[in-house]
């Protein structure tokens, strides 16, 4: 035992214990708790203070960092502007001094918002949204500024260069690699922004981000359209030997799955950079040509009542653009035993957005083609001006080689070329320019991007409403289309989805003339001139079934078919002038979480779309009974 433990340990000395504290100059002690009160007394305004300034520094560095970032961004709408109107002398400096200038500004507001201000600033909860969305905005514009745009531009051809496209060809072939990874960088930043805060206390903030968001979805998508067509354009203008392509203009005013039907056409050839047009023909020429080409088994059966190897105005009828690209070819061969390196499909509004780049355009008849009348001249007014098919057709025809001549002189002017890439970039963005080629190498790399206009056939949430004129008239002038895609609730391992189509035809009953408002199909029931016949086709996804459908409120049956992977659902359907149909469809989707790929037809009137995804249904087993039906 120890002296503590009987009790005769010695006697403590009173006095100050460890936790006490001698004043100075006295004999006093203190407890410990009073300095700490006394310590915290100064430190609490120190905290204060220090939290004010950096408040005050957060205050003014974001106050600058905004108006660099303005900078910057007046810098890029100058770039914009040089880029996509008519080129001036000195073109080529102002691009290069606006890209300069906006990295310059855009690296200063980066580093503006950095620092450890910013960084515990900008970690705090609810009142840091704002703050992060700042930090995000700034380093986003400095990674665009210096990593996206500077190679963009150096990419693209020296205005008034010399070489012409021959040297804009090397030009793209040498920075292809840089064009790749900017494309990768613009992908990177368009996912940091939208992973930003999208709701804080600060509305300016979140409407910043939400400017910056929808900027980077449409640059996102056409740097990698760039960094796609930096690879294979080289070789698809000739850059490797000649290359010669079947160019189809379609007329959308009759619908076809790929557009409109191919009413004229021209042969394109492409040399080390120069193009021209061999040809101009119309379908008429092409009324005889046979297409010996195996599209498969699928194909057969689903397009076999229709013969789309055999019928010219039947040989796009899929909205997988390769199917019509490689009958075309097939039928061309058949045509003249010339072969085609690939195949090209646009419209009368593509030809629009050339115009606007160009300028008008004048036929031999005098007629003036500007981008604001191309489409109506050629899908309207034209038929009302002809009485005569065969000059009705040699006018579309004509109208197609006006245009030729101005976009080849802008095409071969380097100064122009940035303008005209961007209306290439818009037209294939709405599917109203495709291209295929006969070389699988280019052509795999092609399909990756939407200007091979391929019906994808990867698994997940889809849908297609594609119409296919069954009257052989020329009332899709007329129509409009909306579709409604929502999904419900989660059963069997899938989801219910319920589709809404409706068509209307805008058609006036009397005044059109007749060719517009022929019906090449004789249907056994009485017509009115401008009544019309569509083929209603819906693509699900991959694995849905169809559990109904109603057509104005009554019971429809619909034929069932397969393509790329895709049930489709087809409805022959009448559509009187004036007159407004509702097609609903009851489908059951294993794949139907998030909001779906949507297919958009190129029409005359665009395709209104609205969906309506759900929640996520977890995790999904097969179902059986509760499953699709047929």
């Amino acid at each position: 035992m120890t002296d503590r433990d009987t009790g005769t340990a010695p006697p403590r000395r009173p006095g100050f214990g460890r936790d006490a504290v001698r004043l100075p100059g006295t004999g006093r002690r203190l407890g410990r708790a009073p300095v700490l009160r006394r310590a915290l007394r100064y430190a609490l305004p120190a905290v204060a203070a220090l939290t004010l300034a950096g408040a005050a520094w957060i205050a003014v560095t974001g106050l600058l960092a905004r108006t660099e970032l303005l900078a910057a961004q007046r810098d890029l709408d100058a770039l914009q502007r040089a880029v996509t109107t008519a080129p001036a002398p000195g073109t080529a400096g102002e691009q290069r001094r606006a890209v300069r200038s906006a990295a310059a500004h855009a690296a200063r507001a980066h580093h503006l918002t950095t620092g450890p201000a910013w960084y515990c600033a900008a970690q705090l909860p609810f009142l840091g949204g704002p703050l992060r969305t700042v930090r995000g905005a700034a380093s986003a514009a400095d990674s665009l500024s210096a990593d996206v745009l500077a190679p963009l531009v150096r990419a693209l051809p020296s205005p008034g260069g010399g070489e012409g496209m021959s040297g804009a060809l090397l030009s793209l072939r040498e920075h292809a690699p840089d064009v790749v990874r900017a494309a990768a960088v613009a992908t990177r930043v368009q996912t940091d922004v939208h992973g930003l805060p999208r709701s804080t206390w600060l509305p300016a903030a979140d409407r910043a981000r939400a400017d910056l968001a929808r900027q980077l979805d449409r640059l996102a998508p056409a740097m990698t359209d760039a960094s796609v067509a930096a690879r294979v354009l080289p070789s698809l203008l000739g850059g490797q030997g000649e290359r010669r392509y079947f160019l189809a203009f379609q007329n959308t005013a009759e619908a076809r799955g790929t557009g409109g039907v191919a009413g004229a056409f021209a042969v394109l050839r492409a040399d080390r950079g120069h193009v021209t047009f061999e040809r101009f023909g119309n379908n008429t020429e092409m009324a005889a040509a046979q297409a010996d080409v195996d599209l498969g088994a699928e194909f057969a059966d689903r397009y076999a009542g229709s013969a789309p190897t055999r019928v010219w105005a039947n040989s796009n009828l899929s909205p997988h653009f390769p199917h019509a690209a490689r009958i075309w070819a097939a039928a061309w061969r058949d045509h003249t035993g010339e072969r085609v390196d690939g195949a090209i499909a646009l419209d009368p509004a593509t030809l629009g957005r050339f115009l606007r780049v160009t300028g008008p355009a004048r036929m031999a008849d005098g007629t003036e083609l500007t981008a604001d009348n191309v489409l109506d001249l050629t899908e309207r007014v034209s038929y009302a001006r002809y009485d005569d098919v065969t000059r009705r057709k040699a006018f579309f025809v004509d109208a197609a080689r006006a245009v030729a001549a101005p976009l080849l002189a802008a095409y071969a002017d380097t100064r122009r070329l940035p303008a005209l890439f961007a209306a290439v970039h818009d037209a294939q963005r709405e599917g109203r320019l495709k291209l295929w080629s006969a070389h699988p190498p280019e052509q795999r790399l092609l399909e990756t991007r939407p200007y091979a206009g391929t019906l994808p056939n990867a698994p997940g949430p889809f849908a297609g409403l594609v119409v296919n004129n069954a009257a052989g008239s020329k009332l899709d002038y007329y129509l409009d289309r909306s579709l409604v895609w929502e999904a419900n609730g989660c059963a069997g391992g899938g989801r219910a989805v319920t589709v809404t189509a409706t068509l209307t035809n805008r058609a006036p009953s009397a005044g059109l003339p007749g060719y517009v408002t022929l019906r090449e199909d004789h249907p056994p029931y009485r017509t009115r001139p401008g009544d019309n016949r569509l083929l209603v086709s819906y693509y699900a996804g991959a694995g849905a079934g169809l559990t109904g459908a109603t057509v104005d409120g009554r019971t429809a049956l619909l034929a069932s078919g397969t393509e790329r992977g895709h049930p489709v659902y087809t409805l022959d359907l009448e559509l009187p002038a004036g007159a407004r149909r509702t097609l609903v469809l009851h489908l059951w989707e294993p794949h139907a979480d998030g909001r779906p790929v949507l297919l958009r037809q190129p029409l005359v009137t665009p395709l209104r779309a609205t969906l309506k995804p759900g929640s996520a249904c977890g995790t999904r087993t097969r179902g059986t009974a509760q499953g699709p039906i047929g």
